[in-house]
């Protein structure tokens, strides 16, 4: 996926989850936060992001920050990226259909796929905190994400190829850890998805301030 009228920015604060303050041009500007997780080894005060332009000039914050360069290279941090580069990653498989947002149960499941007369269950999951080279998932506890991996499960049972795929948002980082420090829960429900027969993914990407795409 690619963003267009990207600009570039030094981070200064976060007053909330949802916003940011940055300096552009040396002016302090209010821009929107494209991620609601903590983020907080991340936006530290001085570092460079990257912001796209919004497309509503009426908009009380005119951009997104969707990127933010590290010591490790530039990390997406746009929480709807995943879902984006992993429907384009899909549509360059073999499947015969791809649904996206699939009912299933009482949730919705990232996406449905079906090959001849194979079904498939794929629950995506961005991957932005990275520690000595490994990434982790959740940054912050997750509650959906263990009814997710439970759904998969169950899914498993009933005759559905269930898969959980982790796409890691910085280039080079080629695992995932369940961040059992801060939601044990979701370390114990991915153990039991796994041995139930669920398949993980580890969806390499190749980052840039204006794009995303997984490279696997």
């Amino acid at each position: 996926m690619r963003y267009s009228n990207i600009v570039e920015a030094k981070f200064i604060s976060r007053p909330n989850r949802f916003i940011a303050q940055v300096e552009i041009d040396g002016q302090a500007v209010t821009v929107h936060v494209k991620n609601t997780g903590r983020c907080k080894e991340l936006l530290l005060p001085g570092r460079t992001v990257y912001l796209e332009k919004a497309s509503n000039p009426e908009r009380k914050t005119p951009y997104d920050l969707i990127a933010v360069d590290t010591p490790i290279g530039i990390i997406n941090i746009d929480s709807q990226a995943p879902n984006a580069v992993v429907k384009e990653w899909l549509e360059k498989q073999d499947y015969d259909y791809i649904c996206p947002e699939y009912k299933y149960g009482d949730s919705r499941i990232d996406f449905y796929m079906k090959k001849g007369d194979e079904e498939f269950l794929l629950e995506v999951k961005g991957c932005t905190l990275i520690k000595d080279g490994i990434g982790y998932f959740p940054d912050a506890p997750t509650e959906r994400g263990v009814k997710h991996l439970r759904e998969l499960a169950e899914a498993t049972t009933l005759g559905y190829k269930a898969m959980i795929g982790f796409v890691i948002q910085v280039d080079g980082v080629t695992e995932v850890c369940p961040n059992i420090d801060t939601h044990p829960e979701f370390g114990i429900a991915l153990k039991e998805a796994k041995d139930a027969g669920v398949e993980v993914l580890f969806l390499q990407c190749h980052v840039e301030k204006d794009s995303l795409e997984i490279i696997n």
